[in-house]
């Protein structure tokens, strides 16, 4: 079982960044494609970005792609997202998930975090 905790999230002016951390603990965290989802108000969870075990690989949600970077450290069992130029339609709660397959469908992940909020301010 692992259970993950994001914290780094909160209120943000337009154009300004925030880096969000996934602290990862039980398990083995090197084994799993480590990802983010965000959720707007009124609207579906949505894929942001994904990195896979060994960190040779990123994925991002085409829109996404040149503001947001992730990234992970085995070593520390975390995994991060680094966002600038951000916008009020990047206000969302943010969730980190962990999953063997891993991919942009949320369905691939097994766990979840609890998610924290993110609010961009015009």
């Amino acid at each position: 079982q692992v259970q993950l905790v994001e914290s780094g999230g909160g209120l943000v002016q337009a154009g300004g960044s925030l880096r969000l951390s996934c602290a990862a603990s039980g398990g083995t965290f090197s084994s799993y494609t480590m990802g983010w989802f965000r959720q707007a108000p009124g609207k579906e969870r949505e894929f942001v970005a994904a990195r896979n075990w060994s960190g040779s690989n990123s994925y991002y949600a085409a829109s996404l792609k040149g503001r947001f970077t992730i990234s992970r450290d085995n070593a520390k069992n975390a995994v991060y997202l680094q966002m600038n130029s951000l916008k009020p339609e990047d206000t969302a709660v943010y969730y980190c998930a962990a999953g063997r397959r891993g991919g942009a469908d949320s369905k691939n992940y097994d766990y979840w975090g609890q998610g924290i909020q993110v609010i961009v301010s015009s």
